[in-house]
């Protein structure tokens, strides 16, 4: 069988998901930028796509679709957390230690640190453009907003991260 094999019947659900689901968690945690709450989202996606499998299996890309489902997921978390009557502090995030000792890592730690710092809406922008390098117009679409918001969202993002390491390098000067 070629791995270029186009399928003649339905996706297998569990299948799909043994195959899909590490990568939709990398998403999901570049996403949120917690674990638990990555967890959460893929968790709810998975659910709601194994309701809908059917439909979900002969879309033209199960994954993203099943990765919308996980934007909804998480956007659905962000309006449940926004309502709550008592003010809540945003889950506390901390810096990674470098493991292996390697620039490229720590790198990679710093820059996510940054990110984190991110309002929700113009992390997930940022991430859908530069991590899953999706349109605009994409982004629009899965964050349920204007493509002109969507540009704004990553434009917000870029000078806030701007900013951010300006002052730092002022700093450390």
């Amino acid at each position: 069988m070629a791995a270029a094999e186009v399928r003649t019947g339905p996706l297998d659900f569990e299948a799909w998901v043994t195959e899909k689901a590490d990568a939709l968690l990398r998403f999901a945690y570049v996403l949120t930028g917690d674990a638990s709450l990555a967890e959460d989202a893929v968790q709810d996606a998975l659910t709601t796509a194994c309701a809908r499998w059917g439909r979900v299996s002969r879309a033209d890309d199960p994954e993203a679709y099943v990765k919308r489902m996980v934007v909804n997921a998480h956007i659905s978390w962000w309006r449940r957390f926004r309502r709550r009557e008592t003010p809540v502090d945003d889950p506390v995030r901390t810096a990674r230690a470098v493991s292996d000792g390697t620039t490229a890592r720590a790198e990679a730690d710093a820059i996510w640190d940054l990110c984190a710092t991110l309002p929700d809406k113009q992390r997930a922008a940022v991430v859908l453009r530069f991590y899953e390098e999706l349109s605009y117009a994409e982004i629009a679409q899965l964050l349920h907003c204007a493509e002109a918001t969507a540009r704004s969202h990553v434009h917000r993002a870029l000078a806030a991260l701007k900013t951010t390491l300006s002052t730092e390098g002022a700093e450390d000067a």
